[in-house]
């Protein structure tokens, strides 16, 4: 089965998603702040914190890929396979970034950066 760019669209706004609610699970001690207006500040784990800072940084580069996957499916350039990588690769490096992986995490980052650089050049 051969998933579409649109596809692929979709399930990077499922990817972050799912990282909101893993902060939501993960978190479980500070319910009633989540509940809440969220005013103050609340300790959390060492592991929510790094879902929350894994998925501001996928925030981060969200409207580049989106914008480079929509122009694609536009003017008609064959990106899917990178998007896939890229996809592929930024839920590696979330899973990384969860389970302190800092190396392993790393190399992910820059692979995905290529695969949006790439993707940005075929569409010249």
């Amino acid at each position: 089965m051969e998933l579409s760019m649109t596809t692929l669209i979709i399930l990077t706004a499922a990817l972050y998603l799912v990282g909101v609610f893993t902060q939501v699970l993960l978190n479980q001690n500070n319910l009633n702040f989540l509940l809440g207006n969220r005013e103050g500040k609340v300790e959390e784990s060492a592991m929510v914190g790094r879902t929350r800072r894994a998925n501001n940084n996928l925030l981060e580069s969200l409207p580049v890929f989106f914008a480079l996957a929509i122009l694609s499916l536009i003017i008609e350039v064959d990106n899917y396979n990178l998007a896939m990588y890229w996809l592929g690769l930024r839920f590696l490096y979330f899973l990384t970034y969860v389970f302190g992986l800092i190396y392993i995490r790393t190399l992910l980052w820059f692979g995905a950066l290529v695969c949006l650089i790439m993707m940005g050049v075929a569409l010249i």
